[in-house]
This record gives structure tokens, sequence and C-alpha cells, in this order.
């Protein structure tokens, strides 16, 4: 796990102490502070903060959870030092609020199973961290939190409730307060009766249980008095006390709306009284505890070495003892963190299994001289393979500059080559180094070896032989995980590499750039180079028997690692840009902008900030009245997402116009604006990053800036491809893209005969469908039947279930259901493969393409429904769209080499999704069209043809 990841349930915590530090700092030896954590609070946070990319141990267990309530905890611990420490959590028996109430939080889902598998291994944590975990049944955790704040505020403990659980704002005190977790980077809070008062709008924290009788809490399902809200439950607090107080009070007559709210009170009584004793936490519960029993501990050093290596928790681990040590080492040995007599030992030193360069034996030499520089040329030509890094100034591979290079050929031993500064003088040093990369029987060893290809390149060196990529590796085997090669080194060999921070400092306009780096270290900088090496070297010998287990060493060998090389000459390259054309698409965009809002205006009858959400959300709800029963987000406004007006967008004339403006800013910002500031100044083109590492569908993705995402089907976003243009008026941009390739990829891998025969008769396979599907002539297939035909088709290969598609059709589900129904009966493989499909990845919990790639499916067999169906349509869909990218792959690098081949001076420029991109030379495009379409329509032998469209044009829209 990448360390900003391994970071990011934590960082709230942590940030929050330069914000809160007055309020927690100890202000003297003798403060006592007690943290009462509630586990179930921040188990839910951190599951669904990593639900969309969970954290997955070897066995398959979902560790989301866990790991972000373990790294909380830890992050509390070290950052606010508590003197106790308490965990309070729900139990699985039924409360007395319950017994009282059958309906007491009916309206709550079910846990999901992943957290419910979680609880037993937080519970293993704990007591590894000798951390004591409450529960009592009968009650909740809330009730355990007031009993022990309470009972420790009494015995002059500072208490910090851990939580965003708004009930427990009513035991907020001057020495009781809520820790309020920060969300996904902003600090932590801490809430006192000033924060509680102002929050809920009342007088006293005490009031919050009337305020919560009076309005009622959905997510508890409590009842609350019929037509009292939020507004005026404060309303009625603002004139009385309570709701004992409203009860026993005479009617009021100087306020008729006080007066109105009283009587609806008066009327329900009994429910308003229930209500909030629902909500009153219950602080007197029979538990036989004593505050003393929270005072910090060592941990169970065998317990927690066990329980972390099971779950995994490498970057966890590894962490908790850098922390710990080097608390113990500020106290001079004396005092743990833990606020306990530290032991003789080190206690985390014992089990901690990272090592760092000073743990391991090694040889790392520095070389800059030609003729050091020779010898090592030798040994790297004796032998079979060699691995390689490139040390730059800078990240972009277009304007960094080489400051060296290291090798290594076994591990523990290791070069680092320092090159002169002037560029000239480098060029000339490295020439004898040309002849071994060169070399075809040597093979080459790197990580992220696309950056190292495209900085020697700039120094007249290419690469040939075997290639073997670690980051692409670890990819193909673990695809949706992180590949920094620090965190493989710490996740496969224990080994924690030298942290390049400690080289250039931190990030920001103090930070120095390698070459700066070796003249003040040289020797720092040389064992960080080698250690890469050396590291990368050893990484190579785990995964290349891993590949090859798994059956993946073809689609490694002669997809991906050749790939490498496209893609660096891609990025080098890159393409032209328009300028001036951007421009007067920026002011025209501007201008529209401008007509769309002022129609905005006139609809609705006023002026206001569009681009304000709380604005908008207002106008439209409150003014409009789109919707009487929109829902407000917890910020207290209406949500107006794209997805929120696109549900509305017929309910009235202004939602259209919206939408329309919205996009027309999108366009302006994202492509009219940023492109041309992303123009290259050293070359003048723009040159994107390809991610050969991020889907988890093995595309390829496209960054800084992301041209796969210019938009094709409105006619505005199609004028900002007018702007990619060819490097002069002696080139064309070529376009060749893969006709329906998911369609006919399904239809080979299914083998079904029917649409197998459309594909081979060249016939439209939407009015094919639809001629199959509504039983009509093919001639006879109207517009509208080919539309449904069209959407049934990508659908299906979507597992779109019959409500899906009645709501992207707007007709009934019975309809729908219906059509769903003939598609299977006229297409039977078709239904035939998504059974299965499904039936092997629930056996195997994965899924593969023709080549081989595989998708994992841990959620295949959850008892969660929808988890389950996620994953059953990712076990329909990720072989087909899975194949399709290794097709596209393939034909990339196929076309590229006969290019190169050829030794023409037509280059492929760009890839967006089933297209690729040429600057092609007007003399040469004849030749080129036909190296494109035989290269691509070869890619793969399937049962049905691959049919390419090729066209070209003064830019890439007359091309498109």
């Amino acid at each position: 796990m990448d360390s900003v990841e391994n970071e990011i349930l934590s960082h709230a915590f942590r940030a929050c102490a330069s914000k809160v530090k007055n309020m927690t700092e100890k202000k003297n030896p003798e403060e006592k502070k007690l943290f009462i954590v509630d586990a179930m609070a921040i188990i839910y946070r951190a599951f669904y903060a990593l639900n969309k990319n969970p954290r997955l141990n070897a066995k398959g267990l979902n560790t989301s959870a866990i790991l972000g309530f373990a790294n909380a905890l830890w992050s509390v611990i070290t950052t606010e030092k508590p003197t106790h420490l308490a965990v309070a959590c729900d139990s699985q028996a039924p409360t007395l609020r319950h017994a009282d109430y059958e309906q007491y939080k009916a309206n709550r889902q079910a846990m999901p199973e992943e957290i419910a598998e979680s609880i037993p291994w937080i519970d293993k944590l704990l007591e590894a961290m000798n951390i004591p975990i409450l529960r009592k049944d009968g009650y909740e955790a809330d009730d355990i939190i007031g009993m022990l704040a309470q009972k420790a505020e009494k015995e002059g403990f500072t208490v910090y409730m851990m939580s965003s659980d708004k009930d427990l704002g009513q035991l907020v005190t001057d020495h009781i307060l809520m820790y309020r977790p920060g969300k996904m980077g902003d600090s932590a809070e801490v809430w006192g009766t000033k924060e509680i008062c102002e929050k809920f709008g009342v007088a006293d924290t005490k009031q919050i249980v009337d305020l919560l009788g009076l309005m009622g809490d959905s997510s508890d399902n409590i009842p609350g008095v019929p037509g009292i809200g939020e507004v005026s439950a404060r309303n009625l607090l603002a004139n009385f006390s309570s709701i004992e107080d409203i009860l026993q009070s005479p009617d009021k007559t100087d306020n008729a709306k006080i007066l109105k709210l009283q009587q609806k009170v008066k009327k329900n009584a009994d429910q308003a009284l229930f209500s909030k004793q629902l909500a009153t936490i219950i602080a007197n519960l029979p538990l036989d505890v004593e505050i003393e029993d929270f005072k910090m501990k060592e941990p169970k050093e065998k317990e927690l070495k066990e329980v972390l290596e099971q779950l995994e928790f490498r970057q966890l681990a590894k962490r908790i003892f850098t922390e710990l040590s080097l608390k113990k080492k500020n106290d001079g040995g004396q005092m743990s963190i833990f606020g306990e007599p530290a032991g003789q030992t080190d206690l985390f030193a014992k089990f901690s299994n990272f090592k760092t360069i000073d743990d391991i034996e090694h040889q790392y030499h520095l070389i800059t001289d030609t003729g050091e520089a020779e010898k090592l040329i030798e040994k790297l030509r004796a032998s079979d393979e060699f691995c390689f890094d490139v040390e730059t100034t800078g990240l972009d591979a277009i304007s960094a500059q080489l400051v060296g290079l290291s090798f290594a050929v076994k591990p523990g031993e290791a070069w680092f080559v320092k090159v002169p500064e002037n560029r000239d003088e480098t060029t000339r040093f490295l020439e004898p180094f040309k002849a071994i990369f060169v070399d075809k029987k040597i093979g080459k060893i790197a990580q992220n070896m696309k950056y190292d290809i495209s900085v020697l390149s700039r120094y007249d060196i290419t690469l040939d032989g075997a290639l073997f990529d670690t980051m692409i590796a670890h990819y193909l085997l673990q695809p949706e995980t992180r590949h920094n090669m620090n965190i493989l080194a710490e996740e496969y060999l224990q080994y924690a590499p030298i942290p390049i921070e400690k080289l250039i400092g931190k990030s920001g306009k103090n930070q120095d750039d390698m070459r700066t780096a070796f003249k003040q270290n040289p020797e720092l900088v040389k064992d960080y180079a080698c250690e890469d090496a050396d590291v990368t070297l050893r990484l190579k010998e785990i995964f290349a028997p891993m590949l090859e287990k798994n059956r993946m060493e073809d689609l490694f060998a002669s997809i991906e690692m050749p790939l490498v090389k496209v893609l660096a000459s891609m990025e080098l390259e890159g393409v032209n840009i328009d300028k001036n054309a951007l421009n007067q698409f920026s002011k025209e965009l501007s201008d529209k902008m401008l007509q769309i809002e002022n129609d905005i205006f006139k609809i609705v009858g006023k002026k206001f900030n569009l681009s304000s959400p709380k604005q908008l959300g207002d106008i439209l709800f409150n003014d409009l009245k789109i919707d009487p029963k929109a829902k407000k987000t917890k910020t207290g406004q209406y949500s107006t997402g794209e997805e929120v007006l696109l549900k509305y967008q017929n309910n009235h004339p202004v939602m259209g116009l919206i939408l329309d403006y919205r996009s027309v800013s999108k366009l302006k910002s994202t492509y009219a604006d940023a492109l041309p500031s992303l123009i290259n100044p050293i070359d003048g083109r723009v040159h994107t990053s390809y991610n050969q590492t991020v889907t988890v569908t093995g595309r390829l993705s496209s960054t800084n800036p992301n041209l796969q995402n210019i938009p094709v089907r409105t006619e505005l976003g199609r004028e900002i491809r007018k702007a990619f243009i060819p490097r002069n008026d002696d080139y064309v941009i070529l376009s060749s893209d893969y006709s329906q390739i998911e369609l006919r990829i399904i239809a080979h891998i299914s083998g079904d005969e029917n649409m197998k025969e459309d594909f081979n008769k060249g016939i439209d396979i939407h009015a094919a469908t639809a001629a199959r599907v509504f039983d009509v002539k093919l001639l006879d297939v109207t517009r509208e039947q080919r539309r449904k035909a069209k959407v049934v088709n990508f659908g299906i290969i979507y597992g779109i279930s019959a409500f899906g598609l009645s709501e992207r059709l707007g007709m009934s589900r019975k309809e729908s259901a219906e059509i769903i129904e003939q598609y299977f009966i006229k297409y039977p493989d078709i239904k035939s493969y998504i059974e299965k499909q499904t039936a092997f990845a629930r056996k195997n919990g994965y899924v593969e393409t023709l080549m081989g790639r595989r998708r994992y499916l841990p959620d295949i067999n959850a008892r969660n429904a929808n988890m389950r169906s996620f994953a059953e349509r990712n076990a329909i869909n990720a072989p087909i769209q899975g194949s399709a990218a290794d097709l596209i792959k393939i034909a990339m690098v196929n076309v590229w080499n006969e290019l190169e081949k050829e030794n023409l001076k037509t280059k492929m420029i760009l890839q967006v999704h089933d297209e690729l991109v040429f600057d092609v030379l007007k003399t040469e495009q004849e030749k080129v069209e036909k190296i494109v379409r035989a290269n691509m329509e070869s890619a793969m032998k399937l049962s049905v043809p691959l049919v390419v469209d090729i066209k070209a044009g003064k830019n890439w829209l007359e091309a498109h």
C-alpha cells in the first residue's frame, strides 16, 4: 500500500495537532486525559473511505475497516498522548431501547458483511495493544461513553469522546469534550459547550435530548412530535428550557407561532417524552469498572506481532515501530509512549520485520571516472541481465537532466555512475554504455522503465533485449493495489528504502534536486541510487516466478513490456496544439455561458451565482419548487450534483439550461483554457503521460493532461478536437478506430452463432439485434427499435437489469424484462456465457481475458447483495473490456514496430480507448493506412472479423 494511501485515514487525526494543540496539550505533568473511542463510528468511516478500492490481505479478508481504525487509534495515541484510553463498542444483543420501542433504529441497513468480519480482528488488535474494549448487553456504546465520561470528570479528568455522533453532544461540559475526526485531509476538531450549542442552536448542551425528542431523529427512527421540525424545535427551546417545561407551562398568548407549536407538543405529550427518553444517553448503566483500568499500558509483544503479520499491516507496523523507538530514545529509555516505564529492551525493534540499509550486507560503489566505468561495463556485458535506474534533476522526462545511473547484477552489490553536468560531456561519457543497453542477449530490469527509456533516449541510448519492469509485473499480479517501489519493498522484502525526502527535502519551493543533493552528500545519494537498483533486482526475482505460476508470462512479455517502448515514444513525441484556435474557442464559450446565464435568469426571475451550489439549490428547490421532498446534505444545503440535475431535467425548462451551462463551463476550464498552458516550452507540443498500471481492466489511462476524456458526443465538445493538428503542412492527422470491438469480443468469447453470423455478414449489429428481438425484418427495423437494441447490446455487457434498462429507455420494467428475455432467447450462448463466467468467478475468485489478464473479485460470494451484484457485473464485463484492452495494446505494438522497421517519419501520437491517432507525412499516407489496417485487423484471431475505420484530415475532428 502506498504511503499516501496508508496515511489517508489517519491524516485527519494527525493534522489536528496544530489546530487543537492548545486544547489537548498537557498543561502540566499531572494532567489526566482520558480518550474514549466510539469504535463503530470510526470503523464505519474507515470502511466507506476505502470501499471503492478496498485493501485485501492474501487470504482475501477485506482489512479496510481494521486498517482505518488502527491508523486512527495510533494517530491519537501519538498525537494527543492520552494518559488513559478506552474503546466503547455496541454489543450484538438488543438494547433496552429496542425493548421499549421495537422500531428503534429499524431504518438502518444491516451491517456490511466485511465490517462484521472485521470486528473480531479489531478486538484482537486492541487486546494485543493492551487497550480495553467495553461492551454491555442491553446498552449502546453511547451509554458506555456517557458513564465513563461522567465518572472520569468527577475524578478530575479531561475527557475526549472520539466520535462524530451528534447524540454525544448532550454529554459535553467544560471537561467532557468531543474529538471529531476530520474528513479526508481536514483537521480534527475539538468541540466544547460553545461549539456544541452553536451547532445545535441551543442554549445548553442538556437541551440536545429535548431537541431530538421534539424533531425526532430519522437515523435512529426516533419519532419526535408530528409537525415539529428542526427550526420549530429550536424556536421552542429558545422559549422553554425543556420538553417538560413546554408541557408544564401555561399556554403563551403573546406569540401565536410559539403557542401553536406548544399546543402540538402538548397534544403529543407522551410521544415527545418517549422520544426524549429514546434520545437520552443512559449514563448510570451498571458497569463495574475503574478509570485507572484504562491507563495506557505497554502492548503484548507476541500477540501484537501475530496480529499485525496476519493482517499484513507492514506499513502501519513500520510506523508504529519507528515512532515508539523514537519516543523511547527521546525519553532516554526511561519512558515509553504509553506512559509507563519501558523495559530494558526495545520492545518493537524485537519483532519488527523491517530492515533498512544498515541491516543488510551490501557493497555499493560510486563511479565518477571513465576507467572505473569501463570495468563496470565489462561486468555488465558478461551478465545475462542487469538492473538499472536513472537519477535525474526532475520528474519531467522531457526536461529532466541526467545525474547518474545505478546498476545491479546480483543482490547486495550495486554501482552508481555519476555523469558530468554538461550535457555534451554526459553524452560522450555514456557512449560506451550504449552497446550493453542495445545488446539483445542481455536482459534489462527496472522499476517504471518507461521513464528510464524516455530519459535515456534523449542521450541517444535505446534499449533492446528482454525487458522486465517490476511495476508492471506487480500490476498484473495485483491490479487493484499500489505499485510504488518503496511499498513493494516493504510488502515483499520487509525492507524500508531510504526516503527521497532525506536527500532533497520535502516538496515545496525549497526542495533541492538530485544534482544539488549529490554535491552536499555524495555517499547518501550513492546509497540511495544503488539501493533502488538492488531492491528492484530482488523484486524481479520474486515476481518472475509469480507471473509464471499465474500463467501471465506471455501477457507480460509479448504485450505489456513491448508496449513500454511504444508509450515512451508517444509521450516524447507529443501532439501539436493550435493555441490560437483554443483561445478563440475559449472566447466563444464565454459568450455562450453568458447567453445561457441570461436565459436562466429570465426564467428564474432574478440573478444569482450559478457556480454556487447553495444559491442554485435554493433557487431550484425553494423558489421553483422542483421537488418539495428534495433532501439536503449534511451541511444543510440542497445537493446540486450532475446526477441530481439529470434526475430533474424534464421537470422544468431551466434544468436543461443549467446542465448546458455546466457542460460549457467544463469545456472552457478543462480544455480550452487549460491545454494552452500545458504546451511544453521546449518543443511547443503537449505531452500527456500514459499510465499502464492504473486501471483494473487493463485499459490505459492518460494524465497531465487527460486526453482520453475529450468529449465527442456534443458539437461543442468536438470543437476541442479541431485544435489537435499535424506538426506542419506536410502532415495530416490520421485516426483509426475499431468498430464495435466489445460486441465482437463477446460474440467470440460466448460463441453465439446468431451474433457471429450477423458480424460475419457485415450487418449493422444493432439493426440485426433489433430485427431478432422485435421479430421484424431487417429492412423494417425503425430508428427507435435500433436505438433500444443498441442500449440492450451494450447494457448486456455491463450486466444491465430490467430496472436499469427501463431507466435508460424510459419504459416500464415489465417491457424491459420482456426485451431482455427475448434477447437471451435469440442469443442463447450469451446468456450461457454470463452464467458460466459468474460460476467461474464464484469458484476461483477471479475472471480472465483472452490473453490471461486477471480481474480479482473478492466480493463475488459476499452476503451483501449490492456488493455481490457489483462483482457479478464485473465478472461478465471484465473479460470483454480487458480483452479489448489487450487487443488495442497488441495493435499498438505491432503498428509501432512496423513503422520503425520501415523507418517512416509518421508517428503514433495518441491512444484513446479503441482509437489510435497518427501524425502522418502526406507522402507516406497510403503506406501508413495499409500498415495500420493490416496490423489492427490482425491483432487477434477471432471468430468474427475485426473492422477498423480509418480517416485522415487537417485536424483530429476531421479525421475522427
